[in-house]
């Protein structure tokens, strides 16, 4: 099976996470997205995240219906810190036969050599790199010092285009402090669940 990992923090889901996934798993030819939403996000430790079962229930409602959409909670188990190879070592463990991507935009690919192990990441799995209209060429000499000309040619190979979606979680998190309307940047039945457990209006959830 080709498999797409999709990690983040989901806090909320939104339609641009769930277009970006649509078009990985078209353009890369998956078989499934699998959504992990992190525990502790190495980059965001001193971030409060709303509680896990929260964000993966938003999740679950968010890809209901979509056969290919998986939410695994691999790494809110696991608790902590999780790493991306560590991850990818754990899904290359437990389904050895499946061939393993990893979702992220140009931004991040930037950004992957300061990672923790981005070498043994190239080698668990092919970056799947998004690039969106009005973004500059996607840079992939980052990459020359970490994997062999053949894997960067096969990374060079999952360029996914997809349109610009000017939709945040930052700003839906703020627009409901606000009191103003997310409906359109989510789906319905998340845009209800936020509503309905009054998260992201100022209280700490539970």
């Amino acid at each position: 099976m080709r498999l797409g990992i999709f990690g983040g923090s989901f806090d909320p889901i939104h339609f641009g996470h769930l277009l970006l996934a649509e078009y990985c798993r078209e353009q890369a030819e998956l078989d499934e997205v699998w959504f992990l939403p992190a525990a502790v996000p190495p980059h965001k430790q001193d971030y409060s995240l709303t509680a896990d079962k929260h964000r993966v229930e938003m999740l679950r409602l968010a890809i209901g219906g979509h056969e290919q959409f998986v939410v695994s909670t691999l790494e809110i188990d696991r608790g902590g810190v999780n790493y991306t190879y560590q991850t990818l070592e754990q899904l290359h463990n437990d389904q050895p036969e499946d061939e393993l991507f990893f979702l992220m935009g140009a931004d991040s690919l930037k950004d992957l050599p300061s990672w923790r192990e981005p070498q043994r990441i190239c080698e668990l799995a092919i970056p799947v790199v998004v690039n969106r209209p009005g973004s500059p060429p996607i840079q992939f000499d980052a990459l020359r010092d970490l994997v062999s000309p053949e894997r960067l040619h096969q990374i060079r190979q999952h360029v996914v285009e997809m349109p610009l979606i000017g939709i945040s979680s930052t700003d839906i998190r703020a627009r409901v402090q606000r009191n103003h309307s997310i409906r359109y940047q989510t789906p319905a039945a998340v845009v209800k669940y936020i509503e309905t457990h009054g998260l992201y209006a100022g209280a700490p959830s539970e």
